[in-house]
């Protein structure tokens, strides 16, 4: 379910205009990075701390990336910028190599995709996370959970932690008023409610429907 996870690297701007600081440069990710991105985010994925993406996911989506490399042009880490509309968008998948944390490249990522959402006319950013402190110095706030179903529906149903979520949802900007994937605001236990038993197919049902005409024919009338 998470957007943010060990949160300690960034992105920003093209190859011929990327900033550097720290030793590191921060740049919009390239079909090239979708490789080192899959492994990165589905390194934390095991335990829950950042949902599983395949590889052919990380390609259909890697314009939302940026991504962090060092001056020699490793690969330092990444994180995502996801567009629901005009009212949300949601910081994701950011993360960092375990040798790069400690550099501010975390910092740097996050103002690159908050830039990269006011370019883009978005109104709010969400994010779900279990440092929220560092998310307060970037002007995000704590909010309800259950606000957010964009959020909610997109992923969380598909979450390994489901039940048992201990990240704090977060907010920039105003709550959202609308959502494209679902009702502005659901009852919790429709939330976590999940499809258990057979989905009957419609020739199934009429199948069935058939069966019962017949059944009624073979009856005798009383």
């Amino acid at each position: 379910m998470s957007s943010s996870a060990s949160l300690l690297t960034a992105s920003e701007s093209t190859a011929s205009t990327r900033t550097r600081a720290g030793g590191a440069a921060v740049r919009p990710a390239r079909l090239v990075d979708a490789i080192h991105i899959f492994e990165l985010v589905n390194s934390l994925s095991g335990d829950g701390t950042l949902l599983r993406r395949s590889y052919a996911e990380i390609c259909e989506n890697v314009r939302d990336f940026y991504v962090a490399e060092s001056e020699s042009g490793v690969f330092l880490g990444c994180g995502a910028l996801h567009l629901y509309g005009p009212h949300l968008a949601e910081v994701r998948s950011i993360v960092v190599k375990p040798e790069a944390k400690a550099q501010g490249a975390g910092g740097r990522v996050l103002k690159a995709l908050l830039e990269e959402a006011d370019a883009q006319g978005v109104a709010s950013v969400c994010l779900f996370t279990r440092i929220p402190d560092f998310f307060l110095n970037f002007g995000f706030k704590i909010a309800d959970r259950m606000a957010l179903p964009d959020k909610i529906y997109k992923d969380c149903q598909a979450c390994p932690r489901l039940y048992a979520c201990d990240e704090v949802a977060m907010v920039r900007g105003p709550m959202p008023k609308v959502a494209v994937l679902g009702p502005r605001r659901i009852a919790e236990p429709e939330l976590v409610k999940l499809q258990v038993g057979h989905i009957a197919h419609p020739a199934e049902e009429a199948a069935r429907a058939d069966a019962e005409v017949a059944a009624l024919a073979e009856k005798p009338a009383k």
